[in-house]
This record gives C-alpha cells, sequence and structure tokens, in this order.
C-alpha cells in the first residue's frame, strides 16, 4: 500500500489531482467497505453504482480534497461506470497497515464536476 502525505494528510495513491498539483503514484490501494450499505447505494436509483464499482474512481485522475477534521474524511471526484461520481473515504489502520475505508458515495454535483474539470 503506498499512501501520500500532503498538508491534508495521508490519502491512497493512484492519479490524483490537488489544485496547482499533478502527481502519478501506482500502488496497490486496499479498500474495506460495508457490503450492505453498498448493496443499498447499489439499488438506489439516485446512486446507481456501490463500492465496488466506485473503485475505479481510484484507477482514473481525480480531483481530491479533504471533507473534514473529525472524523478526518477526504473526497474524490472522478470516474466509474462512464458516470462522475464522489466518494467519501477515510484512511484508516488494521494488522495489516492502512487501507482506504469507502463512507459513502453520490452522482457528482455540477460543482463537484466543475471541480475536477478545472483541476485536471
Amino acid at each position: 500500500m503506498c499512501l501520500i502525505r500532503s498538508s491534508f494528510g495521508f490519502w491512497p495513491s493512484g492519479f490524483f489531482v490537488v489544485p496547482k498539483s499533478l502527481k502519478w503514484y501506482n500502488c496497490y490501494i486496499s479498500f474495506h467497505f460495508d457490503q450492505r450499505k453498498s448493496q443499498r447505494l447499489r439499488t438506489n436509483p439516485r446512486r446507481g453504482i456501490g463500492f465496488e464499482e466506485a473503485q475505479e474512481i481510484f484507477s482514473h485522475p481525480y480531483y481530491l480534497d479533504q471533507r473534514s477534521d473529525l472524523p478526518e474524511q477526504f473526497r474524490a471526484i472522478g470516474w466509474a461506470g462512464g458516470k462522475p461520481y464522489t466518494v467519501i473515504f477515510e484512511m484508516r489502520e488494521d494488522n495489516d497497515g492502512e487501507y482506504c475505508h469507502l463512507v459513502t458515495l453520490w452522482r457528482s454535483t455540477a460543482e463537484e464536476q466543475e471541480l475536477y474539470e478545472e483541476h485536471t
């Protein structure tokens, strides 16, 4: 697992975009999430995908910022299944090391799509 450290803290590697900075890191990302919540998201017509599909966001360019401090959560805006999505995640650690815990997701808003387009 490769994590990138910045003023935002740590986040999963991959191709990510923060304002005025483009970086590429090609490392394995370990994801954890609630399977039942993933199924609920998938069957919700306003969401349309689960966490399994949302992992695709991290394999393409995505915009990243910090959503909150407590708990420390990050927002990734990118593409999955040919549509723009926003994923909220936390970096956590267990005996196997650090991993990306997916918290929730939704179809990106117009404002989020604009952020993505401005910075990628």
